[in-house]
């Protein structure tokens, strides 16, 4: 046992800064900010203990419920639209092009800036009210509007931008549409299948575990989001709170009015919220989520 032990010390003393990152800079802080939010704590002053009262007050405060109908707005309509335009993409590229690498990362490059404070910033030119987009409808006659500071159009801005991030999905519909083996794809021809059908009830049924990766990758980044409402709104999640997104308001409650008990509650129902909407994609990815190795539907 002794000489177990001993043969074992290394790997310890390897994994001792992983042990210490975990427990210092992530278990650490999540049991401290859940202590918080039973507290009222303003930063600079000792946290006295109110139980439940900052989650009583979340859902007294007309802001925090407007954060969250913005949130959950813009969760359902880009979420859905960003996996279905990454899909198509992803079928196009799929259909044996030239330069396949070259699309790909050309796709991909949004991706890697669409979250950035920079691209924020251009999404203000083009749709601001003197932007791109009005300069463009106004060739055709068309009398353009400030689409990011009119509350009726604010969030649609937001909506687009996530879309238009759709590079990260695509590249795994890519990888995920490359996998199915085209022998399959030629006996359903063989058996009179369409191109919709064998879409329909082949290549997607076979790529349905990929679609259930993204769905939910793509549903936490989107209940995650930040930095383009931040940056379109200044920092205020206007015009009229229409782009107040939950973690906006979050970030306001602890950073400009330092209420950090508040916040610290704001942040343990999102991370409530994201949990169930995860299980939930879980229960129900056994209903139409197919894995080919088992032969069965789970």
């Amino acid at each position: 046992m002794i000489a177990n032990l001993r043969r074992s010390v290394p790997a310890y003393l390897f994994l001792l800064p992983w042990f210490i990152g975990l427990v210092g800079l992530t278990i650490g802080p999540m049991l401290l900010s859940l202590y918080y939010s039973f507290t009222d704590y303003a930063l600079l002053n000792t946290p006295e203990w109110t139980g439940l009262q900052n989650y009583t007050n979340l859902f007294q405060d007309p802001r925090y419920l407007q954060s969250l109908e913005v949130t959950f707005v813009y969760v359902a309509v880009s979420v859905p639209l960003e996996m279905a335009f990454a899909l198509a993409v992803a079928v196009l590229l799929n259909r044996g092009l030239k330069g396949l690498a070259v699309y790909r990362a050309l796709y991909y490059v949004p991706s890697l800036l669409g979250g950035s404070v920079a691209i924020a910033l251009l999404w203000q030119q083009i749709f601001g009210t003197d932007g791109l987009l009005n300069d463009v409808l106004g060739i055709f006659g068309i009398e353009g509007r400030g689409w990011i500071s009119e509350p009726g159009t604010a969030l649609w801005t937001l909506i687009v931008l996530r879309v238009w991030q759709f590079g990260a999905p695509m590249v795994i519909f890519l990888a995920g549409l490359r996998q199915i083996p085209d022998e399959v794809l030629e006996a359903a021809e063989v058996d009179g299948a369409g191109r919709w059908q064998r879409f329909w009830r082949v290549t997607l049924p076979l790529l349905s575990p990929v679609v259930f990766f993204n769905l939910v990758l793509q549903i936490i980044g989107a209940f995650q989001a930040f930095t383009p409402a931040f940056v379109i709104s200044g920092g205020k999640g206007g015009p009229s709170d229409s782009t107040l997104f939950y973690t906006l308001y979050l970030y306001q409650q602890a950073f400009g009015n330092f209420r950090m008990g508040y916040a610290a509650a704001m942040a343990w129902v999102l991370l409530l919220i994201i949990a169930v909407f995860t299980g939930l994609n879980f229960v129900l990815g056994r209903t139409w989520v197919f894995y080919g190795d088992e032969g069965v539907r789970r």
